[in-house]
């Protein structure tokens, strides 16, 4: 025990050491411009950085052929179509089928994957992709259907912008980056027609009024201005719409079959971290004319197109797909498996069962089976378990603005409870998220605390300051490893004080009842809600509020989501790019690709006016920050102030990190690693064993990793 208990201290101390040192991965650090901005990037290899070279490892050199993993049944994919999934349950196992413009290294590097090189001679402003010839989309058994050309790429982002194609999904990035792409989502979707409710009040009356003569001028000025005619286009029509009108409006070029050209509208030198990201991948426009609209948009593994390292070749939904290398894959020289199959289990329990049995290659250990194996030295498992290098998400507490019951009626109690600052921010200061904590990480439950929205190591200030850090500083926070720092009960007292006044003067009634939804079929998250149950009860107390568990059978999106049925959801978002406003831009006010407000707090239909008007503040300072682009310090600090009012007013509440402890045959510092994008689970370039690595290999390759870090 002391020498497991050693050697995980060492890696920890390691893992604190690159956790500084990886913050490279965006070309946007400093106030000048980035490195590459005056000609083309010069070609960065795909190949990773090894790590193991020359170690003495008790591993063998024997690679896994085929990888076997796994996922529970809450992941299972709802969609096969990349520019609409928004959720890592389609895009982790996507990323491995379909290759965007740019992808990662092991570092967090940008590197090539369908572009071979890229650039901006201008700042950031236009933006230049050299792709290479000879890519072919391929079908399921990986028979060529045609190559790859830069029109792919104007078909997927006409695909995208359309609304009637793709909804609102994957949409914020493109049109808040790239030149005309808002005003092409706009003539899409048009504008609504006027309703008025019979028993509306004269002010709802004139704000509705207001919003549709908004809204109806806004559209007829995007007509004007590209001299097209001013009449919304039916869904239909939008459905049919080819490039003629998208080209005319939209900055983005491919003057050849191998150029591509994206215009911005402004200087933005992040921008080719957004070429890691779905929605600007491409889609074979003769696809989509063999499968009609609204096949694509459904498109199935067995119809679909593919020019990754892999084609879904076997599917079952929920209980096993099989991914099969790509005959036809561009990139020759790198690493991949014959085979990744993706085994569905109720729970990781049932997970851990089968990697005794050695059906699975590795395994993410739940509290129990952690517990069990640390505490005791003749465990099989003891000198194996390793800590896994955090996710890039960042979870939060996602508070419900518009709860409805079962019958669709809306919630008064909760919607008038948490509209109100002190009921939330008891919440914040009171609950100890430690024993929440501990069932992911119960050694070093400190290690998964978060107390910002934007995750850790997305971009650094000049002077080497993670942004997060920043953010800390101003909420007046210091983690110190051993408590949840956010706590404070004295204050976390005081507002329930308040709440409770200024509530039941408005007639809600005590304990308010929190609906909390999970898998009814998952052990593990009904052993993790009773944990949150037990917490909100202990920091709380139950005079204030009772969590009541309740169960969902296979889709939470379906099942609760959308029928608005939880008080409130515990996700994460992880990056898509390289900028704070990437998380922040998901909780504005009045924006339809905002999207957690629009698809979990339901922000756009609060109608507490102090509460419209702390969002209406907080969604101006993020579009603030957003202007600033000339000056990447000004532009973090803005951020930081931004996401700083957010959490005093909690408007979300920072929850967790994702850092579990796990035994595995892969060496995780040979992955991809990037904050942001959708590269981080593609199976390329893996090292792995037929051995499963030692608790004191993992030390070994941190180290390594954190020394080639500081070099």
């Amino acid at each position: 025990m002391k020498k497991l208990l050693a050697i995980l201290l060492t890696v920890c101390f390691m893992l604190g050491v690159f956790a500084a040192c990886t913050n490279d991965n965006t070309p946007a650090n400093t106030n000048e411009p980035a490195s590459n901005n005056n000609n083309e990037n010069p070609g960065q290899t795909q190949t990773n950085t090894p790590v193991s070279e020359g170690l003495d490892l008790s591993v063998s050199k024997e690679p896994k052929k085929d990888w076997v993993t796994y996922l529970t049944l809450a992941n299972e994919m709802e969609t096969f179509n990349i520019l609409y999934s928004q959720n890592n349950k389609e895009l982790r196992v996507l990323t491995s089928c379909i290759d965007g413009l740019l992808s990662n290294d092991n570092r967090g590097n940008l590197v090539p994957a369908i572009a071979e090189t890229w650039g901006t001679e201008d700042g950031g402003k236009t933006w230049t992709f050299n792709l290479r010839k000879g890519v072919q989309w391929v079908n399921m058994n990986g028979e060529p259907m045609q190559e790859v050309k830069a029109e792919d790429w104007l078909v997927g982002l006409e695909w995208v912008l359309n609304f009637y194609k793709n909804e609102a999904a994957n949409t914020s990035m493109p049109t808040e980056m790239i030149e005309g792409a808002a005003d092409y989502y706009a003539y899409v979707a048009g504008y609504q027609d006027l309703e008025i409710p019979a028993d509306a009040d004269a002010a709802t009356k004139e704000k509705l009024t207001k919003n549709y003569e908004d809204a109806k001028a806004k559209f007829e000025a995007i007509c004007e201005k590209y001299d097209l005619e001013p009449v919304r286009l039916t869904a239909d029509e939008a459905k049919s719409m080819d490039l003629t009108v998208f080209k005319q409006m939209v900055g983005i070029e491919a003057p050849d079959d191998y150029t591509l050209i994206y215009h911005c509208v402004a200087e933005l030198p992040y921008f080719a971290t957004v070429a890691t990201y779905n929605c600007l991948y491409p889609a074979p426009q003769a696809l989509i004319d063999q499968l009609g609209v609204d096949g694509f948009y459904a498109c199935t593994n067995e119809n679909m197109w593919y020019n990754g390292c892999y084609t879904i070749t076997h599917y079952i939904n929920g209980n096993e797909k099989v991914l099969t290398k790509n005959p036809l894959y561009w990139d020759t020289d790198c690493t991949l498996f014959d085979t990744v199959t993706y085994k569905m289990v109720e729970s990781g329990d049932v997970a851990f069962q089968m990697f005794q049995a050695g059906e699975l290659d590795y395994i993410e250990l739940t509290e129990s089976n952690l517990r069990t194996i640390y505490n005791s030295e003749s465990n099989e498992f003891h000198d194996y378990i390793v800590e896994a290098r955090p996710t890039k998400y960042s979870y939060q507490l996602h508070l419900c603005w518009d709860k409805r019951d079962e019958n669709g009626d809306p919630d008064v109690n909760w919607n008038t409870a948490i509209a109100n600052e002190n009921f939330r921010l008891a919440w914040y200061y009171g609950l100890d998220a430690t024993a929440y904590l501990a069932r992911t990480n119960f050694i070093y439950p400190q290690h998964c605390a978060n107390y910002c929205y934007t995750m850790s190591n997305l971009v650094s200030f000049s002077d080497g300051t993670d942004y997060t850090d920043r953010v800390m500083e101003k909420l007046g926070i210091s983690p110190n490893g051993e408590n949840y720092a956010r706590v404070d009960a004295a204050k976390a007292a005081d507002y329930k004080a308040k709440a409770m006044e200024e509530l039941t003067a408005q007639g809600v009634t005590f304990p308010v009842v929190v609906d909390y939804y999970i898998q009814g079929s998952s052990q593990t998250a009904l052993d993790t809600a009773n944990v949150l149950k037990q917490m909100f009860s202990d920091c709380l107390g139950d005079d204030f509020v009772t969590l009541n568990i309740k169960t969902y059978i296979s889709s939470v999106n379906k099942e609760v989501r959308n029928p608005q049925l939880a008080s409130f959801y515990i996700n994460g978002w992880g990056a898509d790019y390289a900028d704070p406003q990437n998380y922040l831009g998901q909780e504005t006010y009045g924006m339809d690709n905002a999207y957690y407000s629009v698809s979990y707090s339901k922000a756009n239909n609060i109608t507490d006016e102090n509460l419209i008007a702390v969002y209406e503040e907080f969604t101006n300072m993020v579009n603030a920050a957003n202007a600033i682009v000339d000056d990447m310090d000004a532009r973090y600090e803005a951020y930081a102030e931004a996401e700083k009012y957010m959490l005093e007013h909690a408007l979300v509440i920072p929850w967790y990190k994702n850092v579990l402890w796990q035994v595995t045959h892969v060496n995780d510092y040979s992955k991809i690693y990037a904050p942001y994008g959708i590269q981080g689970e593609k199976f390329k370039n893996w090292e792995t064993s037929v051995d499963a690595y030692t608790t004191e290999d993992y030390a070994k390759l941190a180290e390594a990793y954190a020394a080639g870090a500081a070099k």
